[in-house]
C-alpha cells in the first residue's frame, strides 16, 4: 500500500511544486512566493496538476528573504565576475588572507551528502553560480572533498561537495581511493547543516535512504538535516513524489507527523525489492566510521527513512530557478559568526587541480566503461603569457594501446574535442584566454 502525503498545510487541496519546501511547522505560514500563480489543483480524485510555483515554510523566512531581495541583485554580478587565480601561490595566499567580513557577518557550513551520482556536484555548481565542481553521469566523479565558497552581502555559505557514501567493502572490491571512503564522514563532523540528496527519478533507490546515509545521520543527530529530492523533472507521475517524501521522512517533518492515507496502486505499479531487516550485519558495517552499536545498526536496517529532517525540497538541480529556493533557505539559515575565507575565494582547489579535474570530467563523459578511471595526468606546461593568456600542456598516460586509441579518437578528433571544451570552461573559471594542449602517451 503506497502512502500519499497530505500535510496539515495542504488542507483540502494538494499543494505541490517543482520548487517546493515541505514542512509541518505549526506557525502561521505564507506559502506562495511570487514565482507563480495558484499553487496546484486537483485534476481528479487521484491526479495532480503540476504547476511551477514557490513555497516557503514560514512567515519569518519569507520576510527575511524579501528583505534581502534588493541587495541580492548587486551581489549576483560580483559573484559571476569572481575567478580562480591562475597562479598556485596566489591562490594559496588568497586562501590564507584575512576575511574581509562586514560588521554583522553570518556564516553557514553545509555538507551535501548522498549516494554516488545523486547530483551533488551539479547542485553545488548551481548554488555557486559558476562551475567549480566536476560533473558526469558516471559514479565516483568526485574523488575527494572539495570546498566551494559562496559569499553574498553579509553572508558566507561554505559548501562541502563530498564523494558519494560507499561501504568499505565496495571501496576494497573496486580498489577505490581512501578519500572516497573517509572524506564524506570527516566532512560531516565540521558542518552546521546536512543536505541529503536523493535521485527521485531512480525508482530502485528513491524509496529508501541509502544505509550509509542513514548511518551518517544517526551518528550526528545533533546536526540539522534537510532532504532534497533531485531530478523531479524526470518523474512523470508527480504524485509519486508525495509517496517518496512520506517514506524517506518516515512521515515526520520538523518534529510533526504528516497526515497520510492509503491509495490504490495502479495495476502496473512496480514491486520494490525489500531488504531483510533480520539479515546478519556485515563485519564492515561497524567500521571504520560507525560508532553505532550492533543493535542500533540493526534498527537502521529496518528503516526506510529518517524522521528528523527539518525540511524537504523537491527540485531539479539543473534548473537555476529551482535551486534559488534552496539557496535562499541556506542564506536565511546562516548564523551570526566570523567568515572563514576572504570574499574573493571561490574554491580551495589549486588552479592545476581545477584543470585536471575538468579534463577528467570530459574523459568520464566521452570514454566508455572503465577507460577514464585508468588514465593519469601530468601537467607539463603552465605558463602565463605577457598579454595575460594562459598556456597549458597536459600529458595523458594510458595503460593499454586500445585505451590510447580511444582517447585520441579517429584522426585525433576525440582528444581535440576534449581540449577545446575544457579550454572554454577554463576561460570562464580563470576569466582569461586559455590555450590547452593535450598529449597522449602509453605508460610502460
Amino acid at each position: 500500500m503506497a502512502l500519499r502525503v497530505c500535510g496539515r498545510v495542504f488542507r483540502d487541496s494538494a499543494i505541490f511544486s517543482r520548487r517546493v519546501v515541505v514542512s509541518a511547522r505549526q506557525e502561521p505560514a505564507s506559502w506562495l512566493l511570487t514565482a507563480g500563480n495558484a499553487a496546484c489543483s486537483r485534476g481528479g480524485r487521484n491526479t495532480f496538476i503540476f504547476t511551477p510555483a514557490c513555497f516557503i515554510t514560514s512567515e519569518a523566512f519569507l520576510n527575511t528573504l524579501m528583505k534581502d531581495k534588493a541587495a541580492e541583485a548587486n551581489s549576483i554580478t560580483d559573484r559571476f565576475l569572481a575567478s580562480v587565480p591562475v597562479d598556485s601561490a596566489e591562490q594559496q595566499s588568497l586562501l590564507l588572507r584575512h576575511p574581509d567580513q562586514p560588521v554583522n557577518s553570518k556564516v553557514l557550513k553545509v555538507a551535501i551528502i548522498g549516494s554516488p551520482n545523486a547530483g551533488k556536484s551539479t547542485l553545488s555548481n548551481q548554488l555557486m553560480g559558476k562551475k567549480v565542481f566536476v560533473v558526469s553521469k558516471k559514479v565516483h566523479t568526485t574523488r575527494s572533498r572539495t570546498l566551494g565558497v559562496l559569499t553574498e552581502n553579509d553572508t558566507q555559505i561554505i559548501l562541502m561537495d563530498t564523494p558519494g557514501l560507499i561501504t568499505p567493502e565496495k571501496a576494497k572490491k573496486h580498489q577505490l581511493e581512501k578519500s572516497l571512503l573517509l572524506d564524506p564522514w570527516n566532512t560531516v563532523k565540521e558542518v552546521d547543516l546536512l543536505v541529503v540528496m536523493v535521485d527521485a527519478s531512480d525508482r530502485w533507490v528513491c524509496h529508501r535512504l541509502d544505509f550509509e546515509v542513514l548511518k551518517c545521520l544517526a551518528q550526528h543527530p545533533d546536526i540539522p538535516a534537510v532532504l532534497v529530492l533531485n531530478k523531479v523533472d524526470l518523474v512523470k507521475a508527480k504524485n509519486r513524489l508525495l509517496n517518496i517524501t512520506a517514506e524517506l521522512t518516515c512521515g515526520i517533518v520538523n518534529g510533526h507527523k504528516l497526515q497520510t492515507r492509503p491509495v490504490i496502486k495502479p495495476p502496473r505499479a512496480e514491486k520494490r525489492p525489500e531488504r531483510d531487516s533480520e539479515s546478519p550485519l556485515e563485519e564492515d558495517d561497524a567500521k571504520p566510521n560507525s560508532v553505532l552499536s550492533n543493535e542500533q545498526l540493526k534498527q537502521l536496517r529496518s528503516q526506510r527513512g529518517w524522521a528528523h529532517f527539518k525540511d524537504v525540497f523537491m527540485l531539479s538541480s539543473v534548473d537555476r530557478e529551482d535551486v534559488e529556493t534552496l539557496k535562499s533557505y541556506l542564506m536565511v539559515a546562516a548564523k551570526p559568526g566570523q567568515w572563514k575565507y576572504h570574499s574573493e575565494v571561490l574554491t580551495d582547489q589549486s588552479p592545476e587541480e581545477v584543470c585536471t579535474n575538468m579534463i577528467r570530467e570530459k574523459f568520464l563523459e566521452y570514454l566508455p566503461q572503465e577507460v577514464p578511471y585508468t588514465l593519469t595526468q601530468s601537467i607539463e606546461l603552465w605558463h602565463e603569457t605577457e598579454n595575460g593568456d594562459l598556456d597549458i600542456c597536459v600529458k595523458i598516460y594510458t595503460k593499454k594501446e586500445t585505451h590510447m586509441s580511444m582517447v585520441i579518437g579517429t584522426a585525433g578528433q576525440m582528444i581535440a574535442q576534449i581540449a577545446r571544451e575544457v579550454g572554454k570552461e577554463l576561460n570562464l573559471v580563470f576569466l582569461r584566454e586559455v590555450k590547452l594542449m593535450l598529449a597522449v602517451k602509453l605508460k610502460k
